[in-house]
């Protein structure tokens, strides 16, 4: 499968001081596991997939680069955010997304 190294190399980086990351090929991309569960994705094209707050997802779309994920041809389950390489291009922006994941990683993962 395919995926954006660059990518990957940079979410690698950001969770770097994180314990418990595993990294997994699935999605069409390569998916990183924190507590078990699937926190982000690097997939092709520079795309990042993150796990996040489905409560917090109309506000989440409203951000730069965001969109409804796909797959197969169907909308994923709310809780999934993509985000195109203009909504991660800053650093700010990048952190932005991956510490949105960590946050509902940490919800999930406590069972909450």
């Amino acid at each position: 499968m395919a995926y954006d190294r660059e990518l990957a190399d940079r979410i690698r980086e950001a969770l770097a001081g994180v314990t418990q990351v595993r990294e997994v090929r699935m999605f069409g991309g390569l998916s990183f596991m924190v507590n078990g569960k699937i926190a982000a994705t690097a997939n092709a094209g520079g795309q990042l997939m993150v796990r996040c707050d489905p409560d917090r997802i109309e506000a989440l779309l409203e951000r730069e680069g965001a969109s409804w994920p796909e797959m197969r041809g169907h909308k994923m389950s709310k809780g999934w955010i993509v985000v195109d390489e203009d909504g991660t291009a800053s650093d700010q922006a990048f952190n932005f997304w991956l510490n949105e994941a960590l946050d509902y990683n940490t919800k999930v993962s406590a069972g909450g």
